[in-house]
């Protein structure tokens, strides 16, 4: 005679959604706010001839890995199988991804050798242009890209603490915390 065995019944984890959807929308947009920033780096790179530095390719992998990230978390979640350990080990991967693009995006910024803010300052920002001419055109092309260099940095910033806080808040579902 056979003794059968029960199984327990799935565990459902329950995931605070107002939090979960504020995360996924912020993320979601600095991920994809950052890819965009970083592939027209890479353009303009390839537009003056120029070699692409490592930072541009590695933070578009970066970003689309979160993007890609972000899509799994919400097929998951209208499955209703979002588990805490697939999340806690795909937020860290990512957190340790965008702390690297920061601390060189920060180097290349505010560093010694790249100084992209001191060369901005000096060279677009107390050199403004005016009037319908080519080098007005020159001139707010330069500070658009003076712009992105800093709206990428913060973005990474966000980034990086919105993935620490995505491991934290997992660790706590798994816990049930939420309850």
């Amino acid at each position: 005679m056979a003794v059968s065995k029960r199984q327990p019944p799935p565990r459902y984890y329950h995931w605070p959604e107002l939090q979960l959807n504020i995360w996924i929308m912020i993320v979601l947009s600095c991920n994809a706010t950052c890819l965009g920033i970083f592939a027209w780096f890479m353009d303009i790179q390839a537009q003056m001839h120029l070699g692409t530095p490592w930072l541009f390719p590695y933070m578009v992998t970066t970003s689309a890995l979160g993007v890609i990230f972000i899509f799994l978390m919400i097929t998951l979640s209208i499955r209703k199988f979002l588990l805490p350990g697939v999340i806690i080990i795909g937020s860290f991967i990512l957190c340790v991804l965008w702390l690297t693009g920061l601390i060189e995006t920060s180097l290349q910024l505010y560093g010694v050798v790249g100084n992209v803010n001191d060369n901005c300052r000096n060279y677009v920002e107390d050199n403004q242009a005016w009037g319908n001419n080519i080098n007005t055109l020159a001139w707010l092309t330069q500070s658009t890209i003076c712009n992105c260099w800093k709206s990428a940095f913060a973005l990474e910033l966000v980034n990086t603490i919105f993935y620490l806080w995505m491991m934290i808040m997992s660790w706590q579902v798994n816990r049930d915390v939420w309850d």
